[in-house]
């Protein structure tokens, strides 16, 4: 048995032919432009696409960077000092040296200066700082024998805003303030062997005393650690 492609069928009518013919044309050539217009709209589509993610990768970027220059910009500038370390053998009207031992000990001692500089002093050195509670003399010493500078004033004596102006004479290490009743004076300024008392925390004498003594090397462990000991009560900074 065999199988024949039969034929595809036509219209006997040649007009009727033309149309058939004339309408299949046309319905191919709708599908093609249907097609071209769907690409063109995939197309579009990515474009909007790639300009939207364009434009939100700029933003951010430029958002990133406009945070970086404000916080460069804007960022509060440093409160501390600056001081050169070591001394220069310069002489501080008003400044008292003395001969002091260097010893561990332990349990109070009884100092020659009040606040004392320099001595037998506690196993612990202070961490150096800003402190708004009195400091045990002992550790603080320990922290003058590494060369740090110790300010400290009597609160019944000065106000906020004199207590604002001794911070700022303070550098960013090495040195310590703290409260100390019954001083005797409004502000004393203390250094291994060194002290300077005055009655006014805008004595122009205090940031001398700092020029010359903080950091000295003629304390007995310059440059010895000034952090990772002991915190006393109060400390703020």
């Amino acid at each position: 048995m065999s199988t024949q492609k039969r034929p595809q069928r036509s219209s006997g009518n040649p007009a009727k032919q033309a149309e058939i013919s004339q309408s299949v044309k046309q319905q191919r050539d709708a599908k093609r432009q249907e097609k071209l217009a769907e690409y063109q709209r995939q197309l579009q589509k990515r474009r909007r696409g790639k300009i939207v993610w364009w434009t939100v990768g700029t933003v951010a970027a430029i958002a990133v960077v406009g945070a970086v220059v404000a916080s460069y910009v804007f960022a509060p500038a440093s409160t501390s000092a600056s001081y050169t370390a070591g001394g220069s053998g310069a002489e501080i009207d008003g400044v008292e040296t003395f001969t002091n031992e260097t010893t561990h000990v332990e349990g109070v001692v009884d100092y020659e200066q009040t606040p004392p500089a320099g001595g037998p002093h506690n196993a612990y050195w202070l961490n150096c700082g800003v402190y708004t509670e009195p400091q045990t003399n002992e550790n603080a010493v320990h922290s003058l024998e590494h060369g740090a500078v110790w300010m400290t004033y009597d609160p019944e004596r000065v106000s906020d805003d004199d207590i604002a102006t001794l911070e700022g004479y303070l550098p960013s290490s090495y040195a310590i303030l703290s409260p100390y009743p019954d001083l005797g004076s409004t502000v004393a300024v203390s250094a291994w062997n060194a002290q300077l008392k005055v009655d006014s925390a805008d004595d122009e004498r205090i940031p001398e005393f700092f020029e010359e003594y903080w950091r000295s090397e003629n304390a007995p462990e310059p440059n010895a650690a000034c952090t990772g000991a002991l915190d006393g009560p109060g400390k703020a900074g």
